[in-house]
């Protein structure tokens, strides 16, 4: 283990997951682009990403069942296929149905991809080594965002929809045979847990993560934290930049780009927060949620176009989202035990997708009822149209807060039936404040000692 094989092993995982990334967030740049090839509507557009993750989302719990049975190697492997045969589809579409087809096909191969490339990490590494890099799994991945919102929407735009696709599903067949070429399920000489629950075993362990709190605080830290900043970078963050804001479309995929690169490198000093204050992870929750609210509402209530720093300020914000939802899986980790620790993660990340696909829906048909009645004379994406779809991500923020706040305090109360307290904010932060100064006044004290 942790041998030069294992890092070509961890790197061809990374490669494969992240350009299951790039094939994800793809249709994002591409919105403008597909309404006019597809003479589809804004609800009709939102459905081509939230059919996309509704079948990621669906496909979580039997693909980490199919992960243990077939092995990471395989999942992988068969992901990627998918997934190229998905962009090759929808670069062959002229029509609503046939663009579907090709981003239910992207679905099905991105969930089968980051699952399996965090089953082999602990196959081929040290314990020791497994929290970071799954963490760095995470983060590198996202590199992929960078490749749809700069390549690929350039050659998008320069040589057109089906170049751009074709290229795309090219990444998708290179990511196929490297890892049949090069990924093992495990060093040679050992053999890989293989686990064959049943369904009734499934479903018992399913219903016994649900009923755990803890499991529920991780599912609404996911849904209030995540789904806003995946409603802008895979639907329509470009589109409101672009057409409702009045951006060229350079400065929009900066903006994009931006989000992406917040993300990378606010996640190490969030996980290094919330391992320092464990007990403190909802309320991290919750500071980052409230953030979300204020942006929001500075954005939406502007009567004109906002100003760059405010939406560079939207931005960073957004990009805080995605780091702060890991803080679901954490919860799903820490209340559950480790062989049940997979199913929790699994509800965990229904929360944010279930969340954003409502939330994407929602924002096409409330543009199309605008366009529809008429309301503003500057077309379908236009900036009053966008403010006020855009307004019922209140709504769905309000719940993820209202839940995590309720289901905080299960989790709590049944911390305290252990013997586990959580004091209040305030009485925890003057403690820490009386603490720092009790160890100040031992230096000044230690100091004067040697002086004397």
């Amino acid at each position: 283990m942790d041998s030069k094989r294992a890092w070509l092993v961890w790197g061809v995982g990374i490669f494969a997951y992240l350009i299951a990334i790039t094939h994800r967030t793809s249709f994002g740049v591409a919105g403008l682009v597909a309404t006019e090839r597809f003479g589809a509507t804004a609800a009709a557009l939102s459905a081509f990403t939230v059919i996309q993750l509704v079948v990621y989302a669906v496909l979580q719990i039997p693909v980490g069942m199919m992960v243990d049975r077939f092995g990471p190697r395989v999942m992988i492997a068969t992901g990627a296929a998918l997934m190229a045969v998905g962009q090759l589809q929808l670069a062959a579409a002229t029509a609503i149905p046939g663009g579907v087809v090709g981003r239910i096909f992207v679905g099905a191969g991105d969930a089968m991809t980051f699952i399996a490339v965090i089953r082999l990490i602990p196959l081929w590494f040290p314990t020791r080594r497994v929290p970071i890099l799954t963490q760095m799994t995470g983060q590198l991945g996202q590199i992929g965002q960078l490749i749809s919102i700069a390549p690929f929407a350039f050659v998008l735009h320069a040589f057109g929809w089906s170049p751009a696709f074709v290229g795309l599903a090219a990444l998708g067949v290179l990511a196929c045979v490297l890892s049949a070429a090069l990924l093992r399920n495990a060093p040679a000489g050992t053999v890989a847990p293989v686990i064959r629950n049943g369904m009734k075993e499934t479903a018992a362990d399913l219903a016994t993560a649900w009923r755990q709190p803890g499991t529920r605080l991780g599912m609404w830290s996911h849904f209030a934290t995540q789904f806003s900043g995946t409603v802008f970078v895979l639907t329509w963050g470009y589109p409101f930049l672009v057409s409702g804001q009045g951006l060229d479309t350079s400065t929009a995929s900066v903006l994009l780009s931006l989000f992406v690169v917040v993300g990378i490198a606010c996640g190490p000093f969030l996980g290094s927060w919330v391992g320092k204050h464990p007990l403190r992870r909802s309320t991290m929750v919750l500071m980052v949620t409230v953030a979300i609210v204020a942006v929001w509402a500075a954005v939406l209530l502007q009567t004109g176009p906002s100003p760059l720093w405010l939406l560079v300020l939207l931005i960073l914000v957004l990009a805080l989202g995605g780091p702060a939802s890991m803080i679901g899986f954490d919860f799903a980790r820490t209340f559950n035990p480790s062989h049940r620790v997979g199913t929790a993660t699994g509800i965990v990340n229904v929360g944010g997708f279930f969340a954003a696909l409502v939330t994407m829906y929602m924002v096409g048909l409330v543009l199309d009822l605008l366009n529809g009645a008429g309301f503003s004379k500057d077309g379908l994406y236009s900036l009053d149209a966008f403010r006020v779809a855009f307004s019922f991500q209140f709504l769905v923020l309000g719940i993820g807060i209202a839940a995590v706040i309720r289901t905080r305090r299960k989790v709590r109360i049944s911390m305290a039936e252990r013997g586990e307290t959580v004091p209040p904010l305030r009485v925890a932060l003057a403690d820490r404040s009386r603490r720092r100064q009790q160890y100040r006044d031992e230096i000044r004290s230690e100091k004067i000692k040697r002086k004397q």
